[in-house]
């Protein structure tokens, strides 16, 4: 974090990224000071509802966060900034996206939670546009035009008002990772899944926090069920629209999955007016992530601690394991949205733990053909992370690892048609020694 008095004394020339958070309710003029230098501009948490016309003066800049603020529209003067290419203007107040106000070079656009009813036609001019997060938003239908964005990859359309998933996005050739539950065309009533049992926010007791996502913090807990006590975990949901949107969808499509092997034991759940909660079983403590989330410059895909290496074998393990967890997803009518590394536990087995219902999806409304585009789609995920896994391995076994490249591969198909259901690449794996 820098601080405004650091940039009129000159504190901070040359700088590549500035992060300005002081309750700012006009852009600061000295930020064009470092026009030569700055990459990365970060004016979230502020009071600021508009950006200077001139603010292509910022010739260099690639990436703009303006999270948090009071904008009513996606100003056009973004349009005109010769390099930008990913934009955050995330928990505005947003109603207006007007063409010019999208360069199109852009790559990445988030404008989660705002008021956004229409996005204009250029959309489909955003040729390199790889990932789209509109979750939470008022949006009645997309532009057919988008049919043209064909390098989308990742997009976020939860918590709308759309009334039908359009064909041509199901079957833009590299969408991997899809999410639009809380929308009236996919909207189903809480599950009735009678095998777990509905729980009173009297019966844990919360202790230290094990970790914290979009949607929710995770604790330890003590559960008490009669004359038990036992250790928990207790995801409890925040309030609100989260980056991939309602945190009921969520709750609903975890208890509409049900029990696999390598799925985190639910226990319990909490339905009540003022919390949400999901009691699970505790993860052991030898269970560590198999990844890291992307990053700027990766995008969509995932990143690894550096030194992190796989074996053939590992890697065949957690495919198989994988592909039968995401079969029984899409048998129960479930799509997860979210196939990464970084979603993924691992111990020093290879045992595997797969987790974070945030972007999942509930297909059960769907026609047959959607849900089977559906699950294409989250064959071309499983395909970037065996891709990236394989990106991590180690020497040895050059046979299966030319195996897996080849499943990989057939995975990532941009044709759909020729990608391989779950069903039959658990077959293929399972033929790999």
């Amino acid at each position: 974090m820098h601080t405004l008095a650091q940039l009129k004394s000159g504190q901070l020339a040359g700088c590549k990224r500035l992060q300005l958070a002081e309750d700012l309710t006009e852009f600061p003029r000295e930020i064009f000071t470092l026009a030569d230098s700055l990459e990365i501009l970060d004016i979230s948490n502020n009071q600021l509802s508009e950006l200077p016309d001139d603010l292509h003066q910022l010739h260099q800049l690639k990436i703009i966060f303006a999270s948090n603020n009071r904008f009513e529209h996606l100003p056009e003067s973004l349009g005109q900034c010769p390099q930008l290419e990913m934009i955050g203007f995330k928990s505005n107040q947003i109603k207006q996206v007007s063409s010019a106000s999208l360069p199109l070079q852009t790559r990445w656009l988030i404008l989660t939670d705002n008021q956004i009813e229409q996005l204009p036609a250029r959309m489909g001019e955003l040729h390199r546009l790889q990932k789209l997060a509109l979750a939470g938003n008022q949006l009645t239908s997309l532009p057919e035009s988008m049919e043209g964005c064909r390098n989308l990859e990742l997009v976020r359309l939860s918590a709308n008002r759309l009334s039908t998933v359009p064909d041509w996005l199901l079957n833009l050739p590299k969408l991997a990772w899809l999410a639009f539950s809380g929308n009236e065309f996919s909207h189903v009533e809480h599950s009735e899944n009678s095998t777990v049992l509905t729980l009173d926010p009297s019966q844990y007791q919360l202790a230290e926090v094990l970790g914290q996502g979009a949607s929710g913090i995770i604790y330890r807990a003590q559960l008490t069920q009669g004359e038990q006590i036992n250790e928990v975990a207790v995801k409890v949901f925040k309030g609100g629209i989260t980056s991939d949107g309602y945190p009921s969808d969520e709750l609903n499509c975890c208890l509409t999955t049900g029990e696999h092997p390598n799925l985190i034991k639910v226990l319990g759940q909490v339905d009540q007016a003022d919390q949400l909660a999901l009691v699970m079983e505790l993860i052991p403590p030898q269970f560590t992530n198999l990844g890291l989330p992307p990053s700027l410059q990766s995008c969509t895909r995932d990143t690894f601690v550096e030194g992190t290496q796989f074996s053939p074998k590992q890697i065949l393990s957690i495919a198989q394991q994988m592909a039968d967890t995401l079969a029984h997803m899409h048998q129960q009518g479930v799509s997860h949205g979210d196939i990464y590394a970084h979603n993924i536990l691992m111990n020093l087995h290879s045992d595997i733990l797969f987790g974070d219902f945030g972007a999942a999806t509930n297909l059960n409304k769907l026609s047959t053909g959607q849900q089977q585009a559906m699950q294409a789609i989250e064959v071309r995920a499983f395909g970037c992370l065996l891709d990236d896994l394989l990106g991590q391995v180690t020497t040895g076994q050059p046979e299966l690892k030319a195996n897996l490249s080849e499943v990989a591969k057939a995975c990532m198909n941009e044709n759909m048609a020729q990608r391989p259901s779950f069903a039959a690449i658990l077959t293929q794996l399972h033929q790999y020694r």
